[in-house]
């Protein structure tokens, strides 16, 4: 029996998996902007609907019918976003990448009978349910996450395009980066501890701290944890020019007679040259490394992701990663294989037996293909 599916957002990887779930289920697809769901085209099983997501009560109104809602708005939209949907009862899955805490949601998801999974990308996402299914199974004592999405080809100034939304790019260079050193949770400047590291394929990138982990470091008891972001070599020395010249900056301040914020300035000059067009070549990247013990024995698995956009569907490669992990969850849920009530985070998708791998043939089929490395010792 197909299901009504309810998709907020209509982003490029909003649009991919509005497609992607009207395969077995019916779907509606739901944005202000009427020129991103003209983008749609016509799909069997998909309609759409302009609303302002900014609106709860909008909100309230166009999930009054879902058997499941999926979270495609910008970080700022999201917490508020999922409360609204929580509220009125809903299951969701949900990929905003918000600030905020959505453990202060989770009393009232289990109040109102609501699987709630958050972060349900590639990274957090994808890299989480790995580690939440050895988390489970084995001692993990260090987890390593190196991820970044690029633009195959390589623009002056900034070699860099946005294939999510650019405003919480910006946020990844600004929050301090948390990560897990001998069992203490610390934090890094974004930004920090550069490394060159050559990936086959692809060649030489730069990596940094940013706050990856972000669910990890409350429900992970693991000693030694980080993840580190991805791009061309150089990017880090740009951005840290534009953040501590205060560029990024979030308070108000006087030039002339206006009163402006600067990141309200830098992100109307960097968004047009980060806009990544529907057609641009683009690739993600991931490696997750898990270390630890497994019945006394020392084990190192790799799991290796290099995808590419799909020109055949017109499809990006983050809305590949991103977008079919998060069908592929919806999919969980909507097929009761997952069915925690509450506030879940991916690794607690991952701890739960057949999930993983019914995730990893999900991206499969779809051409999101991880390739694993096994050492022991």
């Amino acid at each position: 029996m197909r299901k009504k599916v309810v998709v907020l957002g209509a982003g490029m990887v909003g649009r991919a998996m509005a497609i992607d779930l009207s395969q077995q289920n019916d779907v509606l697809s739901v944005d202000r902007d009427q020129q991103a769901l003209a983008l749609l085209g016509n799909h069997s099983n998909l309609t759409t609907t302009q609303a302002d997501l900014g609106d709860a009560s909008a909100v309230t109104h166009v999930i009054a019918d879902a058997d499941i809602v999926v979270g495609a708005v910008p970080g700022f939209m999201g917490f508020r976003t999922l409360e609204t949907v929580i509220r009125a009862g809903k299951n969701i899955v949900d990929i905003s990448f918000f600030s905020e805490d959505p453990f202060e949601l989770d009393a009232l998801a289990k109040a109102k009978g609501v699987i709630a999974v958050m972060d349900a990308g590639v990274a957090p996402g994808m890299s989480n349910i790995i580690l939440g299914s050895y988390h489970k199974e084995m001692n993990v004592r260090d987890y390593t996450c190196y991820v970044g999405g690029l633009p195959r080809e390589r623009s002056w100034p900034y070699e860099y395009k946005a294939p999510f939304s650019p405003i919480d790019v910006i946020a990844e260079y600004t929050r301090p980066s948390r990560i897990v050193e001998n069992g203490e949770l610390v934090e890094r400047v974004a930004l920090s501890e550069p490394e060159l590291i050559d990936f086959p394929g692809v060649g030489t990138l730069e990596a940094f701290n940013t706050d990856g982990l972000r669910s990890l470091v409350r429900t992970m008891k693991i000693p030694n944890m980080i993840e580190k972001t991805l791009r061309y070599p150089g990017h880090i020395a740009l951005m840290r020019v534009l953040r501590e010249t205060g560029f990024f900056g979030e308070k108000h301040m006087q030039i002339g007679d206006q009163s402006i914020r600067p990141l309200d300035l830098t992100t109307a000059l960097l968004f047009p040259k980060w806009k990544l067009g529907e057609e641009e070549e683009e690739f993600t990247i991931m490696n997750v490394i898990v270390e630890g013990l497994d019945n006394g024995k020392a084990f190192r698995h790799k799991y290796e992701l290099l995808d590419r956009y799909d020109p055949a569907t017109k499809t990006s490669s983050m809305a590949r990663t991103t977008g079919y992990t998060c069908t592929a969850v919806t999919q969980l849920v909507l097929d009761g294989q997952y069915d925690r009530v509450g506030i879940s985070p991916p690794e607690f998708v991952g701890e739960t037996s057949g999930c993983l791998e019914t995730v990893f043939n999900y991206l499969k089929d779809r051409g999101v293909v991880y390739k694993k490395n096994s050492q022991e010792g």
